[in-house]
């Protein structure tokens, strides 16, 4: 068996933006990334909640720096979206857990999340693909969370 976790990359001041009540239109899903690309802001973690009744809700990260820049585009969407709320939450960390053998090790993301759960560590988002799983967690976390994975790619204890 692989080891699951191999290394781990900190991201600090990240803003979670959540776009509440937007129809579910590729169209206006396309033109939300194109409107904040052309004001050159990364946009990094997202998720999309399922359909209903016709809306979604999308999450994204971004660098605080660019929180301004990120208002002033999504905000032009309010007078064609009249039900959209923005809702901000800044200030916060992102760390991504990496290795090749999360593709064949089953309960990563449950023993990873039950580490920060044991150390009340809240997660605001999490996105993951075969080989990483990324936490956004608050700022005031960091420190005890990126020392618990350390432990953790070190050990392997949960694993």
């Amino acid at each position: 068996m692989s080891i699951p976790v191999t290394h781990m990359s900190i991201t600090e001041n990240v803003t979670l933006i959540t776009l509440i009540a937007i129809p579910t239109s590729q169209r206006v899903l396309s033109s939300v990334f194109l409107s904040l690309a052309e004001k050159e802001i990364n946009v990094d973690m997202i998720s999309q909640t399922s359909p209903l009744k016709g809306t979604i809700n999308l999450s994204f990260t971004i660098p605080d720096s660019d929180l301004f820049a990120a208002i002033q585009a999504l905000k032009e969407y309010k007078s064609t979206i009249p039900s959209l709320r923005i809702e901000v939450n800044s200030n916060n960390t992102k760390i991504s857990l990496y290795g090749e053998g999360m593709r064949t090790t089953p309960g990563t993301a449950a023993k990873t999340l039950q580490l920060l759960s044991d150390n009340i560590i809240d997660v605001v988002m999490i996105t993951t693909s075969e080989v990483d799983i990324s936490y956004l967690i608050y700022a005031s976390d960091q420190e005890i969370a990126a020392n618990l994975f350390r432990e953790l790619i070190e050990t392997q204890s949960l694993m």
